[in-house]
């Protein structure tokens, strides 16, 4: 009884209400206006014929990707590859990152998998204890600029422009070095954001493992390379299944906010990939900005690096829509994989991953360094692409 009386002295229960007010004016606004241009049969008839295809030729392939990539991965842990890279890499790391050599790891293994890798190394003492309390706090952007960077530039470079010879390897490249800039940036203005104003770390504060970070094994060759295959393809799959309500979701609705009708003349048919083009009409009006920056030439375009903020899984999805209707062409793609890779769906692991560091009121702080960093590895994969399109 006490709890059910402190719980109506408070405002718990009237925010609750503002908040089911605000979420049925918003859910039926944006339905309805959606429902009132296209007809209710129609909005939902394309709503399941998007997801179905989605899931069907878009999620499959990228599962394919993903288990091929993660049986990579782990092939390159397996036999020592990683650590080479982390030799390599390591002096690279205090010039450009501010940060300890060891930090090379964490970008290694955050590339060859996603964003949440860096939590496990950061909760690891004999990892943590080579940075500063800043710097700790700082990895969450540094590893997320680098998440699922194997799978974005691989389903990149893949792709197939009809019409066009160009080799999309090159631009996923520009991409890469794009999202090394973006990740500069992010990390840099985090770690220059948060200096000195929070307290010194004390290793009691990471409850983590204490055991020393090894990638040793054993068993014959053989059995090595068998196993490393069949795990790495096996986190593959993991991965493959957990983008599957990214892409289905907030694919689905990007898309319905981004295309209008597939054949103007016969109207709205409730076929997959048909909407309301409201994300393009309000990029228009601002749209001296996108082509400045990103040299995108249609408003269209702008739905992948709002969808990279929440999962770039889902923004690859819609990439062989824009294909099909013809507007994408080199420089896009060096800008979706700098920004793709760069951002990686930031929006939905960086409270976890500070909340993880007990840091979780660095949120926004985090979130407008990465921002930022994002825009910029946008921009410089776009200029880099012009320059290097006047030579070769």
């Amino acid at each position: 009884m006490n709890a059910i009386k402190s719980i109506k002295e408070t405002d718990f229960l009237k925010k609750r209400r503002y908040e089911a007010v605000m979420f049925l004016v918003t859910f039926f606004g944006i339905f309805g206006y959606v429902g009132h241009q296209m007809g209710v049969a129609n909005m939902l008839n394309t709503i399941m014929n998007t997801a179905w295809d989605l899931l069907m030729n878009t999620v499959f392939y990228i599962m394919g990707i993903t288990v091929l990539s993660g049986a990579l991965g782990k092939l390159l842990i397996e036999f020592g590859v990683v650590r080479l890279l982390e030799k390599i890499l390591a002096p690279l790391m205090k010039p450009l990152f501010n940060l300890p050599g060891v930090a090379a790891l964490a970008g290694v293994l955050t590339f060859l998998s996603d964003n949440p890798a860096i939590i496990s190394l950061a909760n690891d003492k004999n990892f943590s204890k080579y940075f500063k309390s800043y710097q700790l706090v700082s990895l969450t952007n540094f590893g997320t600029a680098f998440g699922m960077g194997l799978i974005v530039i691989t389903f990149m470079s893949t792709l197939r422009i009809p019409g066009s010879e160009e080799n999309l390897f090159i631009p996923a490249l520009i991409g890469l070095l794009g999202a090394l800039v973006g990740a500069i940036v992010s990390t840099r203005m985090m770690q220059r954001l948060i200096k000195g104003h929070i307290p010194v770390r004390n290793d009691s504060h990471i409850k983590g493992a204490t055991e020393k970070i090894s990638f040793k094994s054993e068993g014959s060759v053989f059995l090595r390379f068998l196993n490393s295959i069949l795990d790495g393809g096996k986190s593959g799959v993991d991965l493959g299944l957990a983008i599957i309500p990214g892409v289905l979701i907030i694919s689905t609705m990007v898309m319905m906010l981004t295309f209008g009708p597939k054949d103007v003349t016969l109207g709205y048919q409730g076929i997959a990939y048909e909407g309301v083009p409201l994300l393009p009409e309000l990029a228009g009006h601002i749209w001296w900005v996108f082509e400045g920056l990103f040299g995108f030439k249609h408003p269209e375009l702008i739905a992948f690096p709002v969808t990279s903020l929440g999962a770039v899984g889902a923004a690859m999805s819609l990439v062989k829509a824009f294909i099909a209707k013809g507007i994408i062409d080199g420089n896009v793609i060096a800008v979706f994989t700098a920004m793709g890779m760069c951002w990686s769906g930031y929006l939905s692991t960086h409270t976890a991953m500070l909340d993880t560091l007990n840091f979780r009121e660095l949120t926004s702080k985090a979130l407008l360094s990465h921002t930022t960093g994002g825009i910029i590895a946008g921009t410089f994969a776009h200029y880099l692409y012009v320059l290097l399109s006047m030579f070769l």
